[in-house]
């Protein structure tokens, strides 16, 4: 009486139980897709996980360090994209973008475009010949234009899967006719210069959209010099400076001479908290990894100073206040409540004119080098991918969640679930508890139909 009972409740939802699919997609392999897959397949459920880069690890990849431990942000990351690359439930589409979605829960039928990358991954085994020969250099996109990039890449050394993508618009044979050195050196072949883009057809149950971030784009903030002035830059240009494996091999060198700052200026909040020409919303992080930020530049130079300019100091985590004043106390970081009024380049310094309100000061300062905390914004495509899942974004495009205390990682939609920033910015932590929480949503929907003949369970 109780199984009758339960068909006829599926049925109601128009849940049909011979036909309900125990796979989930997951868009986005930043830690939180990650997070979620790796929850979902230990749970024995198979994941597909579709990725718009050629590797997964998202932004995480870009960082040098985490706060507030300071860890090594690969030597966290590494293993969680080894772990999901051999995982025996997860199936890898990088290089991907979903095309279109239908169906309902239970039952998505879900088509992903996988964009041709000059190579085929079945014959390609990652030896680098390739990439060691080819000619072509580029700003690289991943070092945020400070390091050069080759026309075949891949994203780290440590990339899952460790497979290159050619670069169309870098590649001198796929523009001009010419070249095809990665072709003459493949020992094993795997060049394709005809390749295409493929459609795949997936029926999946539930699908978790963590899609991530982005950063505000940087000719934003003119009034800032970025853009025209070479040594101001974003958070995430500086961790590319900080990490082993950025483009100045971890030195703290500015861009425009390559010299090392003795006075670098942090300003925090730009671009967020500000509703009358940029975002209202608080992007959450930026506290945080400017302090960090600040520790890493006086741990490598020593005689430096650090001078940070903010609103106030927003702290939440745990560890996290014990951070910054760490910062403070032991690092000499220099803090300026305070928002920075001008900002010009003489010389080969950049003059930065602010107030400390505490004080009622003006401040002055020639530094070698500014760095913004610019704004957490929706990864560019987030709106279009909401409208294709038909779900709702709010004005920003971030993720709308079905109840914000109750519900936060459902969707209006039934098998939709949502997981770290796509919902709105987050740290590493809260990005990762929101991704398992929606992993365990998931896993909650299966459950309810753990008895019937579903596919994929």
């Amino acid at each position: 009486m109780g199984m009758a009972l339960e068909k006829v409740r599926d049925d109601a939802r128009g849940l049909s139980r011979e036909a309900f699919v125990k796979k989930a997609l997951v868009i986005g392999g930043g830690i939180a897709g990650i997070s979620s897959s790796i929850d979902l397949g230990n749970a024995g459920y198979d994941v597909l996980l579709v990725e718009k880069l050629p590797s997964i690890g998202g932004r995480m990849l870009q960082l040098s360090e985490t706060f507030p431990t300071l860890d090594c942000a690969q030597c966290t990351l590494t293993p969680k994209t080894v772990e999901t690359g051999q995982h025996p439930h997860i199936k890898l589409l990088t290089y991907s973008e979903v095309d279109e979605v239908t169906g309902k829960a239970g039952d998505f039928r879900v088509r992903i475009r996988r964009k041709a990358a000059y190579v085929d991954w079945t014959k390609c085994t990652g030896c680098g010949l390739c990439q060691q020969k080819c000619p072509s250099k580029n700003p690289s996109e991943f070092d945020r234009g400070m390091g050069m990039a080759k026309a075949i890449y891949t994203l780290s050394p440590q990339a899952v899967p460790n497979k290159p993508v050619i670069n169309a618009a870098m590649c001198r044979y796929l523009k001009e006719g010419k070249c095809r050195v990665c072709e003459k050196v493949c020992p094993v072949g795997a060049i394709d210069y005809e390749q295409k883009d493929a459609y795949v057809e997936e029926r999946v149950g539930a699908i978790v959209v963590a899609s991530g971030f982005d950063l505000m784009p940087q000719e934003r903030f003119g009034e800032y010099g970025q853009g025209t002035i070479p040594d101001v830059i974003d958070g995430l240009s500086f961790e590319r400076l900080n990490s082993a494996s950025g483009p100045t091999t971890g030195e703290i060198r500015r861009p425009s001479d390559g010299k090392i700052p003795k006075e670098v200026v942090f300003i925090q909040c730009t671009g967020s908290r500000d509703p009358e020409r940029y975002l209202p919303y608080c992007s959450r992080v930026c506290c945080m990894y400017t302090a960090k930020h600040a520790r890493l530049y006086k741990h490598k130079v020593h005689d430096g100073q650090a001078y940070i300019f903010y609103m106030d100091i927003r702290s939440t985590g745990k560890g996290y206040e014990e951070f910054i004043q760490q910062g403070m106390e032991e690092e000499g970081i220099l803090y300026l409540r305070g928002r920075v009024a001008r900002m010009y380049r003489d010389g080969d310094k950049v003059v930065v004119w602010g107030v400390d309100t505490l004080t009622g000061k003006k401040v002055e300062v020639s530094a070698d080098m500014v760095v913004l905390a610019t704004a957490l914004t929706p990864q560019r495509e987030a709106k279009e991918l909401a409208r294709k899942l038909g779900i709702r974004a709010d004005e920003y495009g971030f993720i709308t969640e079905a109840h914000r205390k109750l519900r936060p990682v459902e969707t209006d939609v039934e098998g939709i679930f949502v997981a770290g920033c796509a919902q709105g910015p987050k740290d590493i932590a809260d990005a990762v508890a929101h991704a398992n929480a929606a992993a365990s949503k998931v896993q909650g929907l299966f459950a309810k139909h753990r008895n019937d003949k579903s596919v994929g369970g």
